[in-house]
């Protein structure tokens, strides 16, 4: 092959063929195609699928990770592995419940870019636009991951953003906005109710990668009748499918402390 490198070239024929496919392809399919060794070709595959760039589907199809349709750029890494393992769950989730599902991940801007979705089928419903960038002060998903930013990136964003309302509930004083990222910390998860959008609501909680850092963000949105109805089975929800998203990713929470253990035993022996 001249000056390419073989591996690297059959690496990038694989990309190329599968990002111009709207269906996936079997190994089968994929060899015939391109004419490459059956062995290699599965080695190769099985190397994109665990970094993210190639999904492979529960009957052994393979396809391009769908960010990359979406106008995010050529992304792979810890992103595209993301978007790979949160897909699944985001779309068990919105089939249990019915209801909007999202992740989205940090801007260097500190607000929120939508990475995957599953929409709810009901006939009135929330949804967003694939392209959203969602303001970090403004919505639950962006005040998710804000709120465990280090100080000095919160203090920042205050410093450089116009706080403007979005909805008549929307709070625009840096020291409310402060108090609602503060109770995220505490709680482990945060809520919005008509704030952002007149009669939508949700719940957001972070998603952890293997070293703990917050790396996404999993939000349950709906329209606000129904989240007063059932705001404590999509609480339920939304924190199982931050813990299991973050558990394929590596993290592992650290084991609750026993209160009990430093307690001086009273009354009689």
């Amino acid at each position: 092959m001249n000056d390419q490198v073989k591996s690297a070239a059959r690496v990038l024929d694989l990309l190329e063929l599968l990002s111009g496919r709207t269906e996936p392809m079997r190994l089968n399919e994929l060899v015939a195609t391109l004419g490459t060794p059956k062995s290699s070709t599965y080695g190769l595959l099985a190397t994109l699928v665990a970094r993210g760039y190639v999904k492979k589907d529960a009957t052994d199809r393979y396809a391009i990770v769908e960010t990359f349709r979406q106008g995010f750029g050529w992304v792979g890494g810890h992103v595209g592995f993301l978007t790979s393992v949160a897909v699944p769950i985001v779309e068990d989730m919105r089939d249990r419940l019915d209801e909007t599902v999202f992740v989205c991940v940090r801007t260097e801007q500190q607000n929120a870019r939508l990475l995957a979705k599953a929409v709810s089928r009901q006939p009135i419903r929330y949804d967003a636009s694939d392209q959203s960038s969602l303001p970090g002060y403004g919505t639950v998903m962006g005040r998710v991951l804000l709120a465990f930013q280090p100080p000095e990136v919160i203090d920042a964003y205050f410093a450089r953003t116009e706080l403007r309302a979005f909805t008549d509930r929307t709070p625009t004083d840096e020291a409310t906005i402060r108090a609602a990222l503060e109770r995220i910390r505490r709680d482990g998860y945060g809520t919005i109710v008509d704030e952002y959008a007149t009669g939508g609501a949700g719940i957001a909680a972070p998603i952890r990668n293997a070293e703990g850092q917050v790396v996404a963000v999993i939000d349950m949105a709906t329209v606000t009748a129904r989240y007063e109805q059932r705001r404590d089975e999509m609480l339920a929800a939304v924190l199982e499918g931050a813990a299991r998203i973050s558990a394929r990713l590596g993290y592992r929470p650290e084991p609750a402390k026993d209160t009990n253990d430093n307690l001086t035993p009273q009354g009689d022996a």
